[in-house]
């Protein structure tokens, strides 16, 4: 913890280029929701007179704090109906073609998600993602998603439990496949509410019909990789205090007859299809 404070800075010297070990500091970013539930959105895209108010918003914490909560998250076993944070961070796909000098300890750290050749951890370099890295709190729990890029996670602390289905579920998932739509390829379906006796009628149907979905679900944990291929869905929960690194590249547009592919989530991904 003291390592990753120290690589992306306290809150002091955030405006800080470099840190005392002569490494670029990485950036980072916290998001806080009202309970464990987060789902990703365009803010400029959402409209709070016609949607409410979105389900997440960035915070000022640094990484310091962050882990702070998460261990109090650990301990106490915080509750899905309170307040959760997650910490993000990310190394932008041209970082790898500067000077080494220049990278910072996320580059440095992960060779083989930083590599400009083909890797096992890399389908196409030249169509490499950039370095997404997540740290979840105990609860911390991503909506329903697909990625297009072929998706290699790698759980370096903690664990997270990944519940994943095929692209050919996507009506059954709640997906919006409207590109202008803030949550476009995602879902604001949280299967926590399942069992709860107040949902809402709509959801409580939409909550329904995702549980026929076909999924596979695994638990991951440090020292393990995940392979997501692309269009696959992954509703995401940290099951204690994680960090998690992922990289995608190259896009498999043609998925497989069994489960479907790009066609799934998009034309083929009607709503009406099926219905229950």
């Amino acid at each position: 913890d003291t390592y990753l404070a120290d690589n992306f800075g306290r809150k002091g010297s955030m405006f800080q280029a470099w840190g005392n070990n002569g490494v670029p500091l990485a950036s980072g970013s916290c998001q806080e929701s009202r309970n464990n539930f987060f789902s990703f959105f365009t803010p400029p895209r959402w409209e709070v007179d016609k949607l409410g108010l979105p389900p997440t918003r960035q915070n000022d914490w640094d990484f310091e704090r962050w882990v702070k909560h998460a261990r109090f998250a650990d301990v106490t076993k915080l509750q899905a109906d309170q307040p959760h944070f997650y910490f993000q961070a990310g190394v932008d796909k041209e970082e790898r073609y500067q000077p080494y000098s220049q990278w910072n300890f996320i580059s440095r750290d992960l060779p083989s998600f930083s590599a400009r050749d083909a890797t096992f951890f890399q389908f196409v370099p030249e169509e490499q993602k950039g370095i997404q890295c997540r740290f979840g709190e105990r609860g911390v729990t991503a909506a329903t998603h697909y990625d297009g890029g072929r998706n290699m996670v790698a759980m370096i602390q903690g664990a997270k439990r990944y519940i994943l289905s095929p692209p050919d579920q996507c009506p059954k998932l709640g997906i919006v496949t409207q590109r202008g739509n803030p949550v476009y390829r995602h879902s604001l379906l949280n299967f926590g509410h399942m069992q709860y006796d107040k949902t809402p009628p709509l959801e409580s149907q939409w909550l329904q019909r995702s549980a026929s979905a076909q999924s596979v679900e695994t638990v991951l944990k440090a020292g393990e990789v995940l392979y997501i291929p692309s269009h696959w869905f992954h509703y995401i929960t940290s099951l204690q205090k994680s960090a998690q690194c992922n990289v995608r590249s190259g896009i498999d547009r043609e998925g497989t007859p069994e489960h479907g592919g790009l066609q799934s989530v998009t034309e083929d991904c009607d709503p009406l299809r099926d219905a229950v």
